[in-house]
């Protein structure tokens, strides 16, 4: 039997929609900080396969989720590459400022053997999840990782990322074509490690230009959804374009994805307008919507159903969980859509 998320991100509308939600493993849950403060530093909670499948697995035991989302990072990629990464307490991730010199020590020879840990805990969870929840893994999209690497972390503007676009397209082309190889690779070793679904996470889509995000966003896009469904037809592929507003069914076009998702910002009813069936919608509740609770959230949830029942829809966030987020209204958030039978 068809999980019920595999189906809905199929193109089958369900009611009430399934639901999992983005970052739903981590600091707002007390077990998470326990498990944190176990590993000692961020990537070998990720690279330690019990503890990483403890972690995806936390949300989902406690809330009965209905998408279990691989607990890792998007930056493990070019770690895996040979890339320098550390994650540093209140500052977020911290890589070397990638230059045109820096493309060619790329690795992708080391990929694999990188990520064993990580797929050694994708098979955990995949054996102790059972038919309870659907297993998702993920990747970074290659303009988002590349905006990382180039800026060397975190970044307002990347000013210094768009500007290698413009004034370098050679390399960043090269710079492209390599992650988008490398997340290829480790997407289908994801599925192949026992991951029922991936999903692209395109964090930063929004700040280029029409023509760039095209070029950058939604080609790429394309490529990794052509070659996983030549090798893997029955796997869907979520594409989360953070930030495209009216860009959206450019994206959902070009791309080819089975499901698209919607931050924040965006209009379901628009969204649907936009992007055709049977291509599902995930998201896009406010996550301080979720973190405030109470009549706040009931009308946003109710919006949400209502603008998108009948659609294949999968109900999330627009964003992560906020960590100050109490966990009673994740409890609370479940039982709003799963009784949503009288919403218009």
């Amino acid at each position: 039997m068809t999980k019920k998320l595999i189906a809905v991100l199929r193109g089958e509308p369900s009611w009430p929609p399934p639901v999992w939600l983005m970052r739903q493993a981590g600091r707002y849950l007390p077990e998470y900080r326990a498990l944190r403060a176990k590993a000692g530093d961020f990537i070998s909670l990720c690279t330690s396969p019990d503890l990483a499948a403890e972690a995806t697995l936390q949300p989902v035991q406690r809330f009965g989720m209905d998408g279990a989302i691989l607990f890792s990072d998007i930056l493990i990629l070019p770690w895996a590459l040979g890339y320098g990464l550390r994650f540093a307490e209140g500052e977020g991730p911290i890589l070397p400022r990638l230059t045109s010199q820096d493309i060619a020590r790329l690795d992708p020879t080391r990929l694999e053997r990188a990520l064993q840990p990580v797929l050694e805990a994708i098979a955990l969870i995949r054996l102790r999840l059972g038919d309870q929840a659907a297993l998702i893994g993920f990747a970074g999209a290659p303009f988002t990782v590349a905006c990382y690497m180039v800026e060397g972390g975190g970044s307002k503007d990347h000013v210094l990322t768009r500007a290698m676009a413009y004034r370098s397209p050679h390399d960043f082309d090269r710079l492209m074509t390599i992650l988008t190889e490398a997340t290829i690779a480790s997407l289908s070793l994801q599925i192949e490690a026992g991951a029922e679904a991936v999903m692209l996470f395109d964090s930063w889509a929004g700040i280029l230009s029409p023509s760039l995000f095209r070029r950058f966003v939604a080609l790429p896009a394309a490529r990794i959804k052509a070659a996983l469904a030549a090798r893997f037809p029955a796997i869907p592929l979520i594409g989360f374009p953070r930030l495209a507003g009216a860009l959206l069914g450019v994206y959902a076009e070009i791309s080819g994805v089975d499901a698209v998702g919607m931050d924040t910002a965006t209009d379901p009813a628009f969204a649907a307008s936009l992007v055709p069936a049977p291509t599902a919608l995930q998201g896009n509740l406010d996550p301080v919507a979720l973190l405030a609770g109470g009549a706040a959230m009931t009308a946003e949830v109710a919006r949400i159903l209502g603008a998108l029942r009948g659609r294949a829809h999968v109900f999330n966030l627009g964003h992560g969980i906020l960590p100050e987020t109490p966990p009673a209204h994740v409890a609370e958030l479940l039982q709003l859509i799963r009784r949503a039978d009288g919403v218009a």
